[in-house]
């Protein structure tokens, strides 16, 4: 329970320092919402006088002529309260009304694209680590290498010129059907994908080598249950270090899918409120994606005491000594599970 609690007054704490080194990096950068709209105003043939008074008046309607200090203090008051304000570009709604409409969207299709990625990286990373330097290890860790150096966005581009431009198999946009979520999901299971397998692998493979594996093999276990019992178990360990920022990046990632295949996600949501400086709905999404992250983190560490409960311990959710998993008496007792 301490632990939790720890972990909660950090992540509190940590969401107010990320808040205000986004607002304070937002105010330095050029440019305001009032000055777009002013912009706007000037390219439709607005007289230059009355679009210094279109500035004037938008800065004073959403406090943007104050300082950068009272600003920030006038807009963390409400959001301590979970209240982020009303959006400069959608005035009739809220931050938390958008955020909430658009968020399933993206969540959908990063936790889809991670339950992907898994069922393919799994299989082909044991089975790469069973068959290390045959061909199968060699061609399949070659074509998940390669998979892991597109980026998101050039993953997408190109999934739309071969299935939507030249074979015209699947939309190239839009969001009316499980159909135009075919294309934006494979895009960002491609290179989760290809991280995890090599994870997978790697860890299979150290696993392998330790040294109650190698006795219980060398005595006669069982491959099918030393395999299954100790050596994916211990395998997992590292897998579950990488899913979890995988998700939260995967979930960022959407910005670029959604921008390319026109989903109404909160990546979208992000875009269009950085393009007029829609300072609440920045924040908003920032301090949204972050909150993600953070949440993930704390989910991985809570899964490694599931995983291997040696970990308790360390991270404070027992005081029970951890159990030996290596020398004589861990490789006698292992040997009475995987006897055949």
């Amino acid at each position: 329970m301490m632990f939790l609690l720890r972990r909660l007054i950090r992540l509190v704490l940590s969401l107010l320092v990320v808040s205000a080194l986004t607002f304070g990096l937002l105010s330095l950068a050029p440019g305001s919402f009032a000055g777009i709209q002013a912009a706007g105003a000037g390219s439709t043939g607005l007289a230059s006088g009355r679009s210094v008074d279109l500035t004037s008046q938008v800065q004073q309607r959403f406090g943007e002529d104050l300082p950068v200090w009272q600003q920030y203090k006038n807009w963390l008051g409400p959001a301590l309260h979970g209240d982020f304000g009303y959006s400069y570009k959608y005035p009739e709604s809220t931050v938390g009304e958008l955020i909430v409409a658009k968020l399933p969207t993206s969540l959908a299709l990063a936790l889809i694209a991670v339950v992907l990625a898994l069922m393919i990286a799994i299989p082909m990373g044991i089975l790469a680590a069973a068959r290390r330097n045959s061909p199968w290890d060699h061609g399949s860790m070659f074509v998940l290498t390669a998979a892991t150096a597109f980026p998101t966005y050039l993953a997408g581009i190109l999934l739309v010129l071969i299935f939507s431009s030249w074979l015209h198999w699947l939309p190239t946009g839009g969001w009316s059907g499980p159909r135009y979520a075919i294309l934006p999901i494979i895009a960002l299971t491609i290179a989760p994908a290809g991280v995890m397998a090599r994870y997978v692998r790697s860890s299979v493979l150290e696993v392998l080598r330790e040294e109650y594996v190698v006795a219980a093999f060398a005595k006669g276990g069982s491959r099918r249950i030393v395999m299954r019992r100790h050596v994916l178990r211990n395998a997992l360990m590292p897998l579950v270090t990488v899913v979890g920022p995988l998700l939260t990046g995967l979930v960022v990632g959407t910005i670029f899918i959604e921008t390319i295949f026109g989903v109404p996600g909160i990546g979208g949501l992000f875009t269009e409120a950085a393009q007029v400086r829609d300072m609440p709905l920045l924040m908003g999404t920032t301090l949204v994606f972050a909150l993600m992250l953070m949440l993930v983190n704390l989910l991985v560490d809570l899964s490694y005491a599931v995983i291997d409960p040696r970990t308790r311990t360390g991270l404070g959710l027992s005081t029970e000594p951890a159990e030996r998993t290596s020398g004589p008496a861990a490789v006698e007792a292992m040997m009475e599970e995987v006897k055949p």
